[in-house]
């Protein structure tokens, strides 16, 4: 049963990273916003997500930085001192966020269930959101409008972004079509190989395509573009520490594929509907790969999970991942450069049409 049959006073989502779990988190607000456009949304996130979100249309963001250790909860506490909301959306399992939510008054407190919670987090809350059927991240956060009393349930995005990074983006990129490569995961053991990247490189620009590397400023995402750019025998634009989250958002928007390991730049290009091959070993794509790029993910996930534990996917714990740090090193540069190949043909003949 919804706990509203009319729109709420107030509603507050918490959420605080990290990127590609806000892209996530930004359907559930959009379909809040559109079917209760009189709810005062509040949205507290991190302060690297905040570069990207904070300026969202009709909602209040509170920033955490979590770099400022007690201090963040204190600041976010002082800023939502003597409000109350009719609901705050607990869409974050870690004990940070549950802390966190300690300092922020509600009369419904929603949470996951306890097939999705961990650390402790049902402990405070008091609702649990049943989990769907479907396993997408994306599903298991619409539950939580579903039983808001939210009616549309279809996840869709809406982002704005400035004219000035647009322009700035389309600056970087010449006439041919324009494919991004994003090497770096947050998680090393996530990244593809330095081979592997180098020969998808070779290959787009051979069949005619612009290359562009991507990746934020830490300098292990520096460290394997170097390496990468070293290995490749072709020209490719490197952007890798180049750009503010806007631009990249800018730069995936102009172009017409992404290619990325599991990482936010999938949930970047679903934003703004730029096709993205995602690339899976550790985890399962149908639960955290790019929502509408299933089909294109290249993934040995199901092969090497159910070597590893004895069983049918279909037999094991939804967030079951593969523990061999050495996974993403099976997939074949073949398999990937088949999956460009595909979606490279599907985009051309579009291109051609228009």
């Amino acid at each position: 049963m919804a706990l509203f049959a009319s729109p709420p006073r107030a509603v507050c989502v918490l959420r605080l990273s990290a990127i590609g779990d806000v892209c996530h988190t930004l359907a559930l607000v959009q379909a809040i916003q559109r079917e209760w456009p009189s709810t005062t949304l509040v949205w507290v996130m991190g302060k690297v997500e905040a570069s990207l979100f904070g300026d969202l249309p009709n909602v209040e963001v509170i920033v955490f930085d979590k770099k400022q250790g007690w201090q963040a909860y204190l600041a976010v506490w002082r800023q939502l001192r003597g409000r109350r909301f009719d609901a705050l959306l607990q869409v974050q399992a870690a004990l940070r966020a549950s802390v966190l939510s300690l300092g922020i008054r509600a009369r419904y407190r929603l949470g996951f269930d306890a097939q999705r919670a961990n650390d402790a987090q049902p402990l405070f809350t008091n609702v649990k959101v049943p989990s769907p059927t479907a396993p997408h991240v994306v599903d298991g956060l619409m539950a939580f409008a579903k039983v808001l009393g939210i009616q549309d349930l279809t996840p869709r995005w809406q982002v704005t972004i400035s004219p000035a990074d647009q322009q700035w983006a389309k600056s970087q990129l010449n006439a041919k079509p324009s494919v991004i490569i994003v090497p770096a995961s947050s998680k090393a053991y996530k990244n593809w190989t330095v081979a592997g990247y180098a020969a998808l490189a070779e290959h787009a620009v051979k069949s005619g395509w612009q290359v562009v590397v991507c990746g934020s400023p830490a300098l292990n995402e520096q460290a394997l573009a170097t390496q990468v750019l070293a290995a490749c025998p072709v020209a490719v634009l490197n952007q890798v520490g180049n750009t503010t989250l806007k631009q990249m958002l800018a730069l995936i928007q102009q172009a017409k594929l992404v290619i990325a390991p599991d990482s936010g730049p999938v949930h970047l290009a679903t934003l703004v509907g730029t096709p993205v091959i995602g690339l899976y070993a550790h985890h399962n794509p149908a639960r955290v790969g790019a929502y509408f790029g299933q089909a294109e993910a290249v993934s040995i996930y199901q092969t090497l999970v159910e070597a590893e534990y004895g069983k049918p996917l279909s037999q094991l714990p939804w967030r079951t991942r593969v523990k061999d740090k050495n996974a993403m090193q099976q997939l074949s540069i073949a398999a990937v450069l088949l999956a460009f190949d595909q979606v490279k043909e599907r985009i051309e003949c579009s291109l051609s049409s228009h």
